[in-house]
C-alpha cells in the first residue's frame, strides 16, 4: 500500500512541476485583453508600412484618414507589390460607414419588376466588390498578402515583420507569448485587431455631414440639394434611392447610402488598367477571378456591390474598375448609358455592346430598373441641370474632416484615356 502512495505522490508532483511549466510560458493570451487595447493594436498595425515587403506602404497608403479612408489619389487603381509598382485590377473603395454590413447572403428579394422575370433571391452582403469576406477581419489580412498590395509571401513573412515591430510586446501580451512563432494564428490575431480598431474606431463612421446635420434639423438644404434629393429618390427618374438608400444604420435613422446588393451596370471597360490590356481577361466580379466559390452561377457573372455613397463627391475614382474620375460624369453615364451608347462603348450596335462583359453575358445587365429602362435614342430622364442638382445634393453627404483628393493623378488618366478613345 505505501508503494502505490508513494507512487501517486510522485505524479502528482511531476503534475503540479507541469502545470507551473504551463503558467510561465501560456499558448493562449497571457491575461484578458479589452476591446481599447485591441483597438490601439490594430491602429498601430493600420499605419505601420513595416508590414509590407516595401516597407513603404500600410492600410492607411490606400485607406487615407483625410479622404474619407479611401485612396488619397484619383487613380483608378493604386500601386503595390515589393516594388510599389505593381497595379491593382480594382479600384480601392472606402473603408467607412461599413460596420452594418450584413454577411454573404442570397436572402435579399428583389424588385417586383425583376421577380416578373427573375423569382430567384439576390446576392447580397460580404466585404469588398465581391463579398467573399465575412468579416472586417478577414478582409483585412487580406492585403497583406496580396502580390499587388503589402506582398509579403506568406503568414510567416507576416509574423516576421510583426516580431519587428515597435508593438510587438503588446501584441504577444494580447495574444499569447508564443502567437508570432505561430504565423497563421499571428495573421488572423492582426486581422482581428485590425478589425476592432475598425469597428471601434468613431473616425470609421462619423455621421458629420451637411445631410446628417440635415436630419437632426440643425440646418437646412439649399434650393439645388433639396431639388436634387427629389431626383435622388424619384422612382420614375433616378431611382438611386432603389439601391442606395434602402438601408439605415449608424447614429438613429441616418441611412449608409446602399443596401448591399449586388448589381451588374454594364460599367465600360478601363484601359488604366494594365490587366485590361489582355482581350481575354474579364473581372466579373462574384464570378471572378478574384472570388472562386460562385463562378458556376452565370448570372451573377459581372455582379458588384453597391458601395455607400457617402463620401463620393471627394472621390477621384468611380465603379470598382475607375473608369470614371469624375462625379457628373458618372451621373451623366447613368442617364445616357442606354440613350447614347455610342457615347460610352466602342461597339453600341454590336453583340458586346457592354464591353467589360464577354458577349455570352451581356444579358446579365439590368435593363429593368429605371433608369436603365430607357430605350436607345430615347430623352435621358435627368437634364444636365438635373445632374448638377443631384450632384449638389451627393455634396452633402462628404463628412467635415474629409478633403478633396488630388486631382493631377485623375487629369493624367483622363488623358490617357482619351487618346485611347
Amino acid at each position: 500500500m505505501s508503494g502505490w502512495m508513494g507512487r501517486l505522490a510522485a505524479l502528482a508532483l511531476v503534475l503540479v512541476l507541469a502545470a507551473c511549466g504551463r503558467q510561465d510560458d501560456p499558448p493562449a493570451a497571457a491575461r484578458p485583453v479589452s476591446a481599447q487595447e485591441l483597438a490601439d493594436i490594430g491602429r498601430l498595425a493600420f499605419f505601420d508600412p513595416g508590414l509590407s515587403a516595401s516597407g513603404r506602404q500600410s492600410c492607411a497608403s490606400c485607406h487615407s484618414p483625410e479622404h474619407a479612408y479611401g485612396p488619397p489619389n484619383s487613380l483608378a487603381v493604386q500601386l503595390g507589390g515589393p516594388d510599389m509598382k505593381h497595379p491593382g485590377t480594382r479600384a480601392v473603395p472606402s473603408l467607412r460607414y461599413l460596420r452594418r454590413t450584413p454577411i454573404w447572403s442570397h436572402a435579399i428579394p428583389v424588385s417586383m419588376k425583376e421577380r416578373l422575370s427573375e423569382p430567384d433571391l439576390k446576392p447580397s452582403g460580404g466585404f469588398a466588390w465581391d463579398g467573399r469576406f465575412n468579416s472586417m477581419a478577414d478582409q483585412a489580412a487580406f492585403p497583406l498578402l496580396n502580390p499587388d498590395e503589402m506582398a509579403n509571401a506568406d503568414a510567416a513573412a507576416v509574423a516576421a515583420r510583426l516580431a519587428k515591430a515597435a508593438y510587438a510586446e503588446r501584441f504577444r501580451q494580447a495574444f499569447g507569448r508564443d502567437i508570432l512563432s505561430r504565423p497563421d494564428r499571428a495573421l488572423a490575431a492582426l486581422g482581428k485587431a485590425l478589425e476592432r480598431f475598425e469597428l471601434d474606431d468613431p473616425s470609421f463612421q462619423p455621421f458629420s455631414s451637411k445631410f446628417d446635420r440635415y436630419l437632426d434639423g440643425k440646418v437646412r438644404l439649399d434650393a439645388q440639394e433639396q431639388r436634387g434629393f427629389a431626383l435622388f429618390v424619384d422612382p420614375a427618374r433616378g431611382n438611386c434611392a432603389s439601391c442606395h438608400l434602402a438601408a439605415m444604420g449608424g447614429a438613429g435613422a441616418h441611412p449608409v447610402f446602399t443596401d448591399f446588393n449586388f448589381q451588374v451596370v454594364g460599367v465600360p471597360r478601363n484601359p488604366e488598367i494594365p490587366a485590361n490590356a489582355d482581350p481575354a481577361y474579364y473581372d466579373l466580379g462574384l464570378c471572378g477571378p478574384v472570388r472562386g466559390d460562385q463562378s458556376a452561377q452565370r448570372k451573377y457573372c459581372g455582379m458588384f456591390k453597391t458601395p455607400s455613397l457617402r463620401n463620393v463627391a471627394s472621390r477621384g475614382a468611380f465603379f470598382h474598375n475607375g473608369r470614371f474620375h469624375d462625379l457628373t460624369e458618372v451621373l451623366r453615364f447613368y442617364v445616357e448609358r442606354n440613350t447614347a451608347p455610342g457615347k460610352w462603348y466602342p461597339h453600341p450596335g454590336g453583340r458586346q455592346r457592354y464591353d467589360d462583359l464577354p458577349p455570352d453575358l451581356q444579358g446579365n445587365v439590368d435593363f429593368l430598373n429605371a433608369p436603365f429602362d430607357t430605350p436607345s435614342g430615347g430623352k435621358p430622364v435627368w437634364s444636365e441641370a438635373d445632374i448638377a442638382s443631384v450632384a449638389a445634393f451627393l455634396r452633402t453627404l462628404t463628412d467635415q474632416d474629409v478633403l478633396p483628393v488630388d486631382d493631377a493623378p485623375g487629369e493624367r488618366s483622363k488623358r490617357r484615356l482619351a487618346r485611347s478613345e
